[in-house]
């Protein structure tokens, strides 16, 4: 990877991203390390944040990493469902999923999952459908009764992952997966994204949404917290409400064997590429 040329590093770049000087430092850090990228809120939803989101994952690609995708849909869920005028019920953030909800949610996520396959091979980015239907590799247990068809994800298969990634080709996830009765479970994006990471030992886990990273009081970003922490600014409460299982989650994932979990702005220009090729960063870094 490293022995790619300055024209060729000016050529993959973009000119509105880090520097060709910043990015030579960075290339051999991330030498063939896996880097997971859980993607959700306006970037998916937003046609201009969706297209520099695709570009940033074709730059990643080109440039040597293992860039691996797990796609939220909660937006658009709530827009096929409120169509069809069925309610949805949360429980702790989660969707309770019935037996009807469950076959709109995976028709939602699969077509979701085909058009970022689409707009990466679009840019000559080779990548891979994985859903309940085609290539799973998600096996779950029932998160909890009254949730319904919501998963835990007990086990991944990591080989077909690596095999995927070893053909050059992009695995985009989608966040389902089956029983051992080849029932389909909806899971929450960022429990997928964490368990892949921990699976690979990857380099980082990217979570891409539409927040800064973690705020401290005077609503400035921390630039980077560790689990200590993390703990202090939930009991002063300066971490709150929906962030608290999304912290702990990452948390879980960095004391799991993943260098380092990252909350970055998916609203920001290029924020992916600032974070992993720059001096500046993007967002809060989450070590153990």
């Amino acid at each position: 990877m490293s022995s790619l040329r300055e024209e060729e590093l000016i050529n993959i770049l973009p000119k509105d991203g880090p520097t060709v000087e910043e990015v030579k430092k960075y290339l051999k850090k991330y030498n063939d390390e896996f880097i997971v990228i859980k993607c959700g809120g306006s970037v998916l939803v937003d046609p201009k944040l969706f297209k520099i989101f695709i570009e940033d994952v074709v730059v990643l690609n080109k440039l040597g990493f293992n860039p691996i995708i797990v796609h939220g849909g909660g937006k658009r869920i709530n827009n096929r469902l409120s169509e069809l005028s069925i309610k949805s019920n949360f429980i702790k953030g989660l969707r309770v999923t019935d037996k009807n909800t469950i076959n709109i949610v995976e028709d939602v996520l699969i077509n979701f999952n085909k058009e970022i396959v689409a707009a990466l091979k679009n840019q000559s980015c080779e990548s891979r459908r994985i859903t309940s239907k085609e290539y799973n590799i998600i096996t779950v247990k029932p998160e909890s009764k009254e949730l319904g068809f919501v998963g835990t994800p007990t086990h991944i298969k990591v080989n077909v992952l690596k095999e995927i990634i070893k053909a050059n080709e992009v695995p985009v996830i989608a966040p389902l997966g089956l029983n051992e009765n080849n029932q389909t479970f909806n899971i929450n994006a960022d429990t997928v994204a964490g368990a892949i990471a921990k699976e690979l030992k990857a380099r980082r886990l990217m979570i891409i949404s539409d927040v800064e990273g973690v705020l401290d009081k005077e609503e400035k970003l921390i630039p980077e917290i560790n689990s200590k922490k993390a703990k202090e600014l939930i009991d002063q409460e300066v971490i709150s409400g929906g962030m608290i299982p999304k912290i702990n989650n990452c948390l879980d994932v960095a004391s799991n064997g993943v260098k380092g979990v990252v909350i970055i702005d998916g609203r920001k220009n290029h924020s992916l590429l600032f974070e992993l090729l720059s001096d500046k960063g993007s967002g809060t870094l989450i070590r153990e």
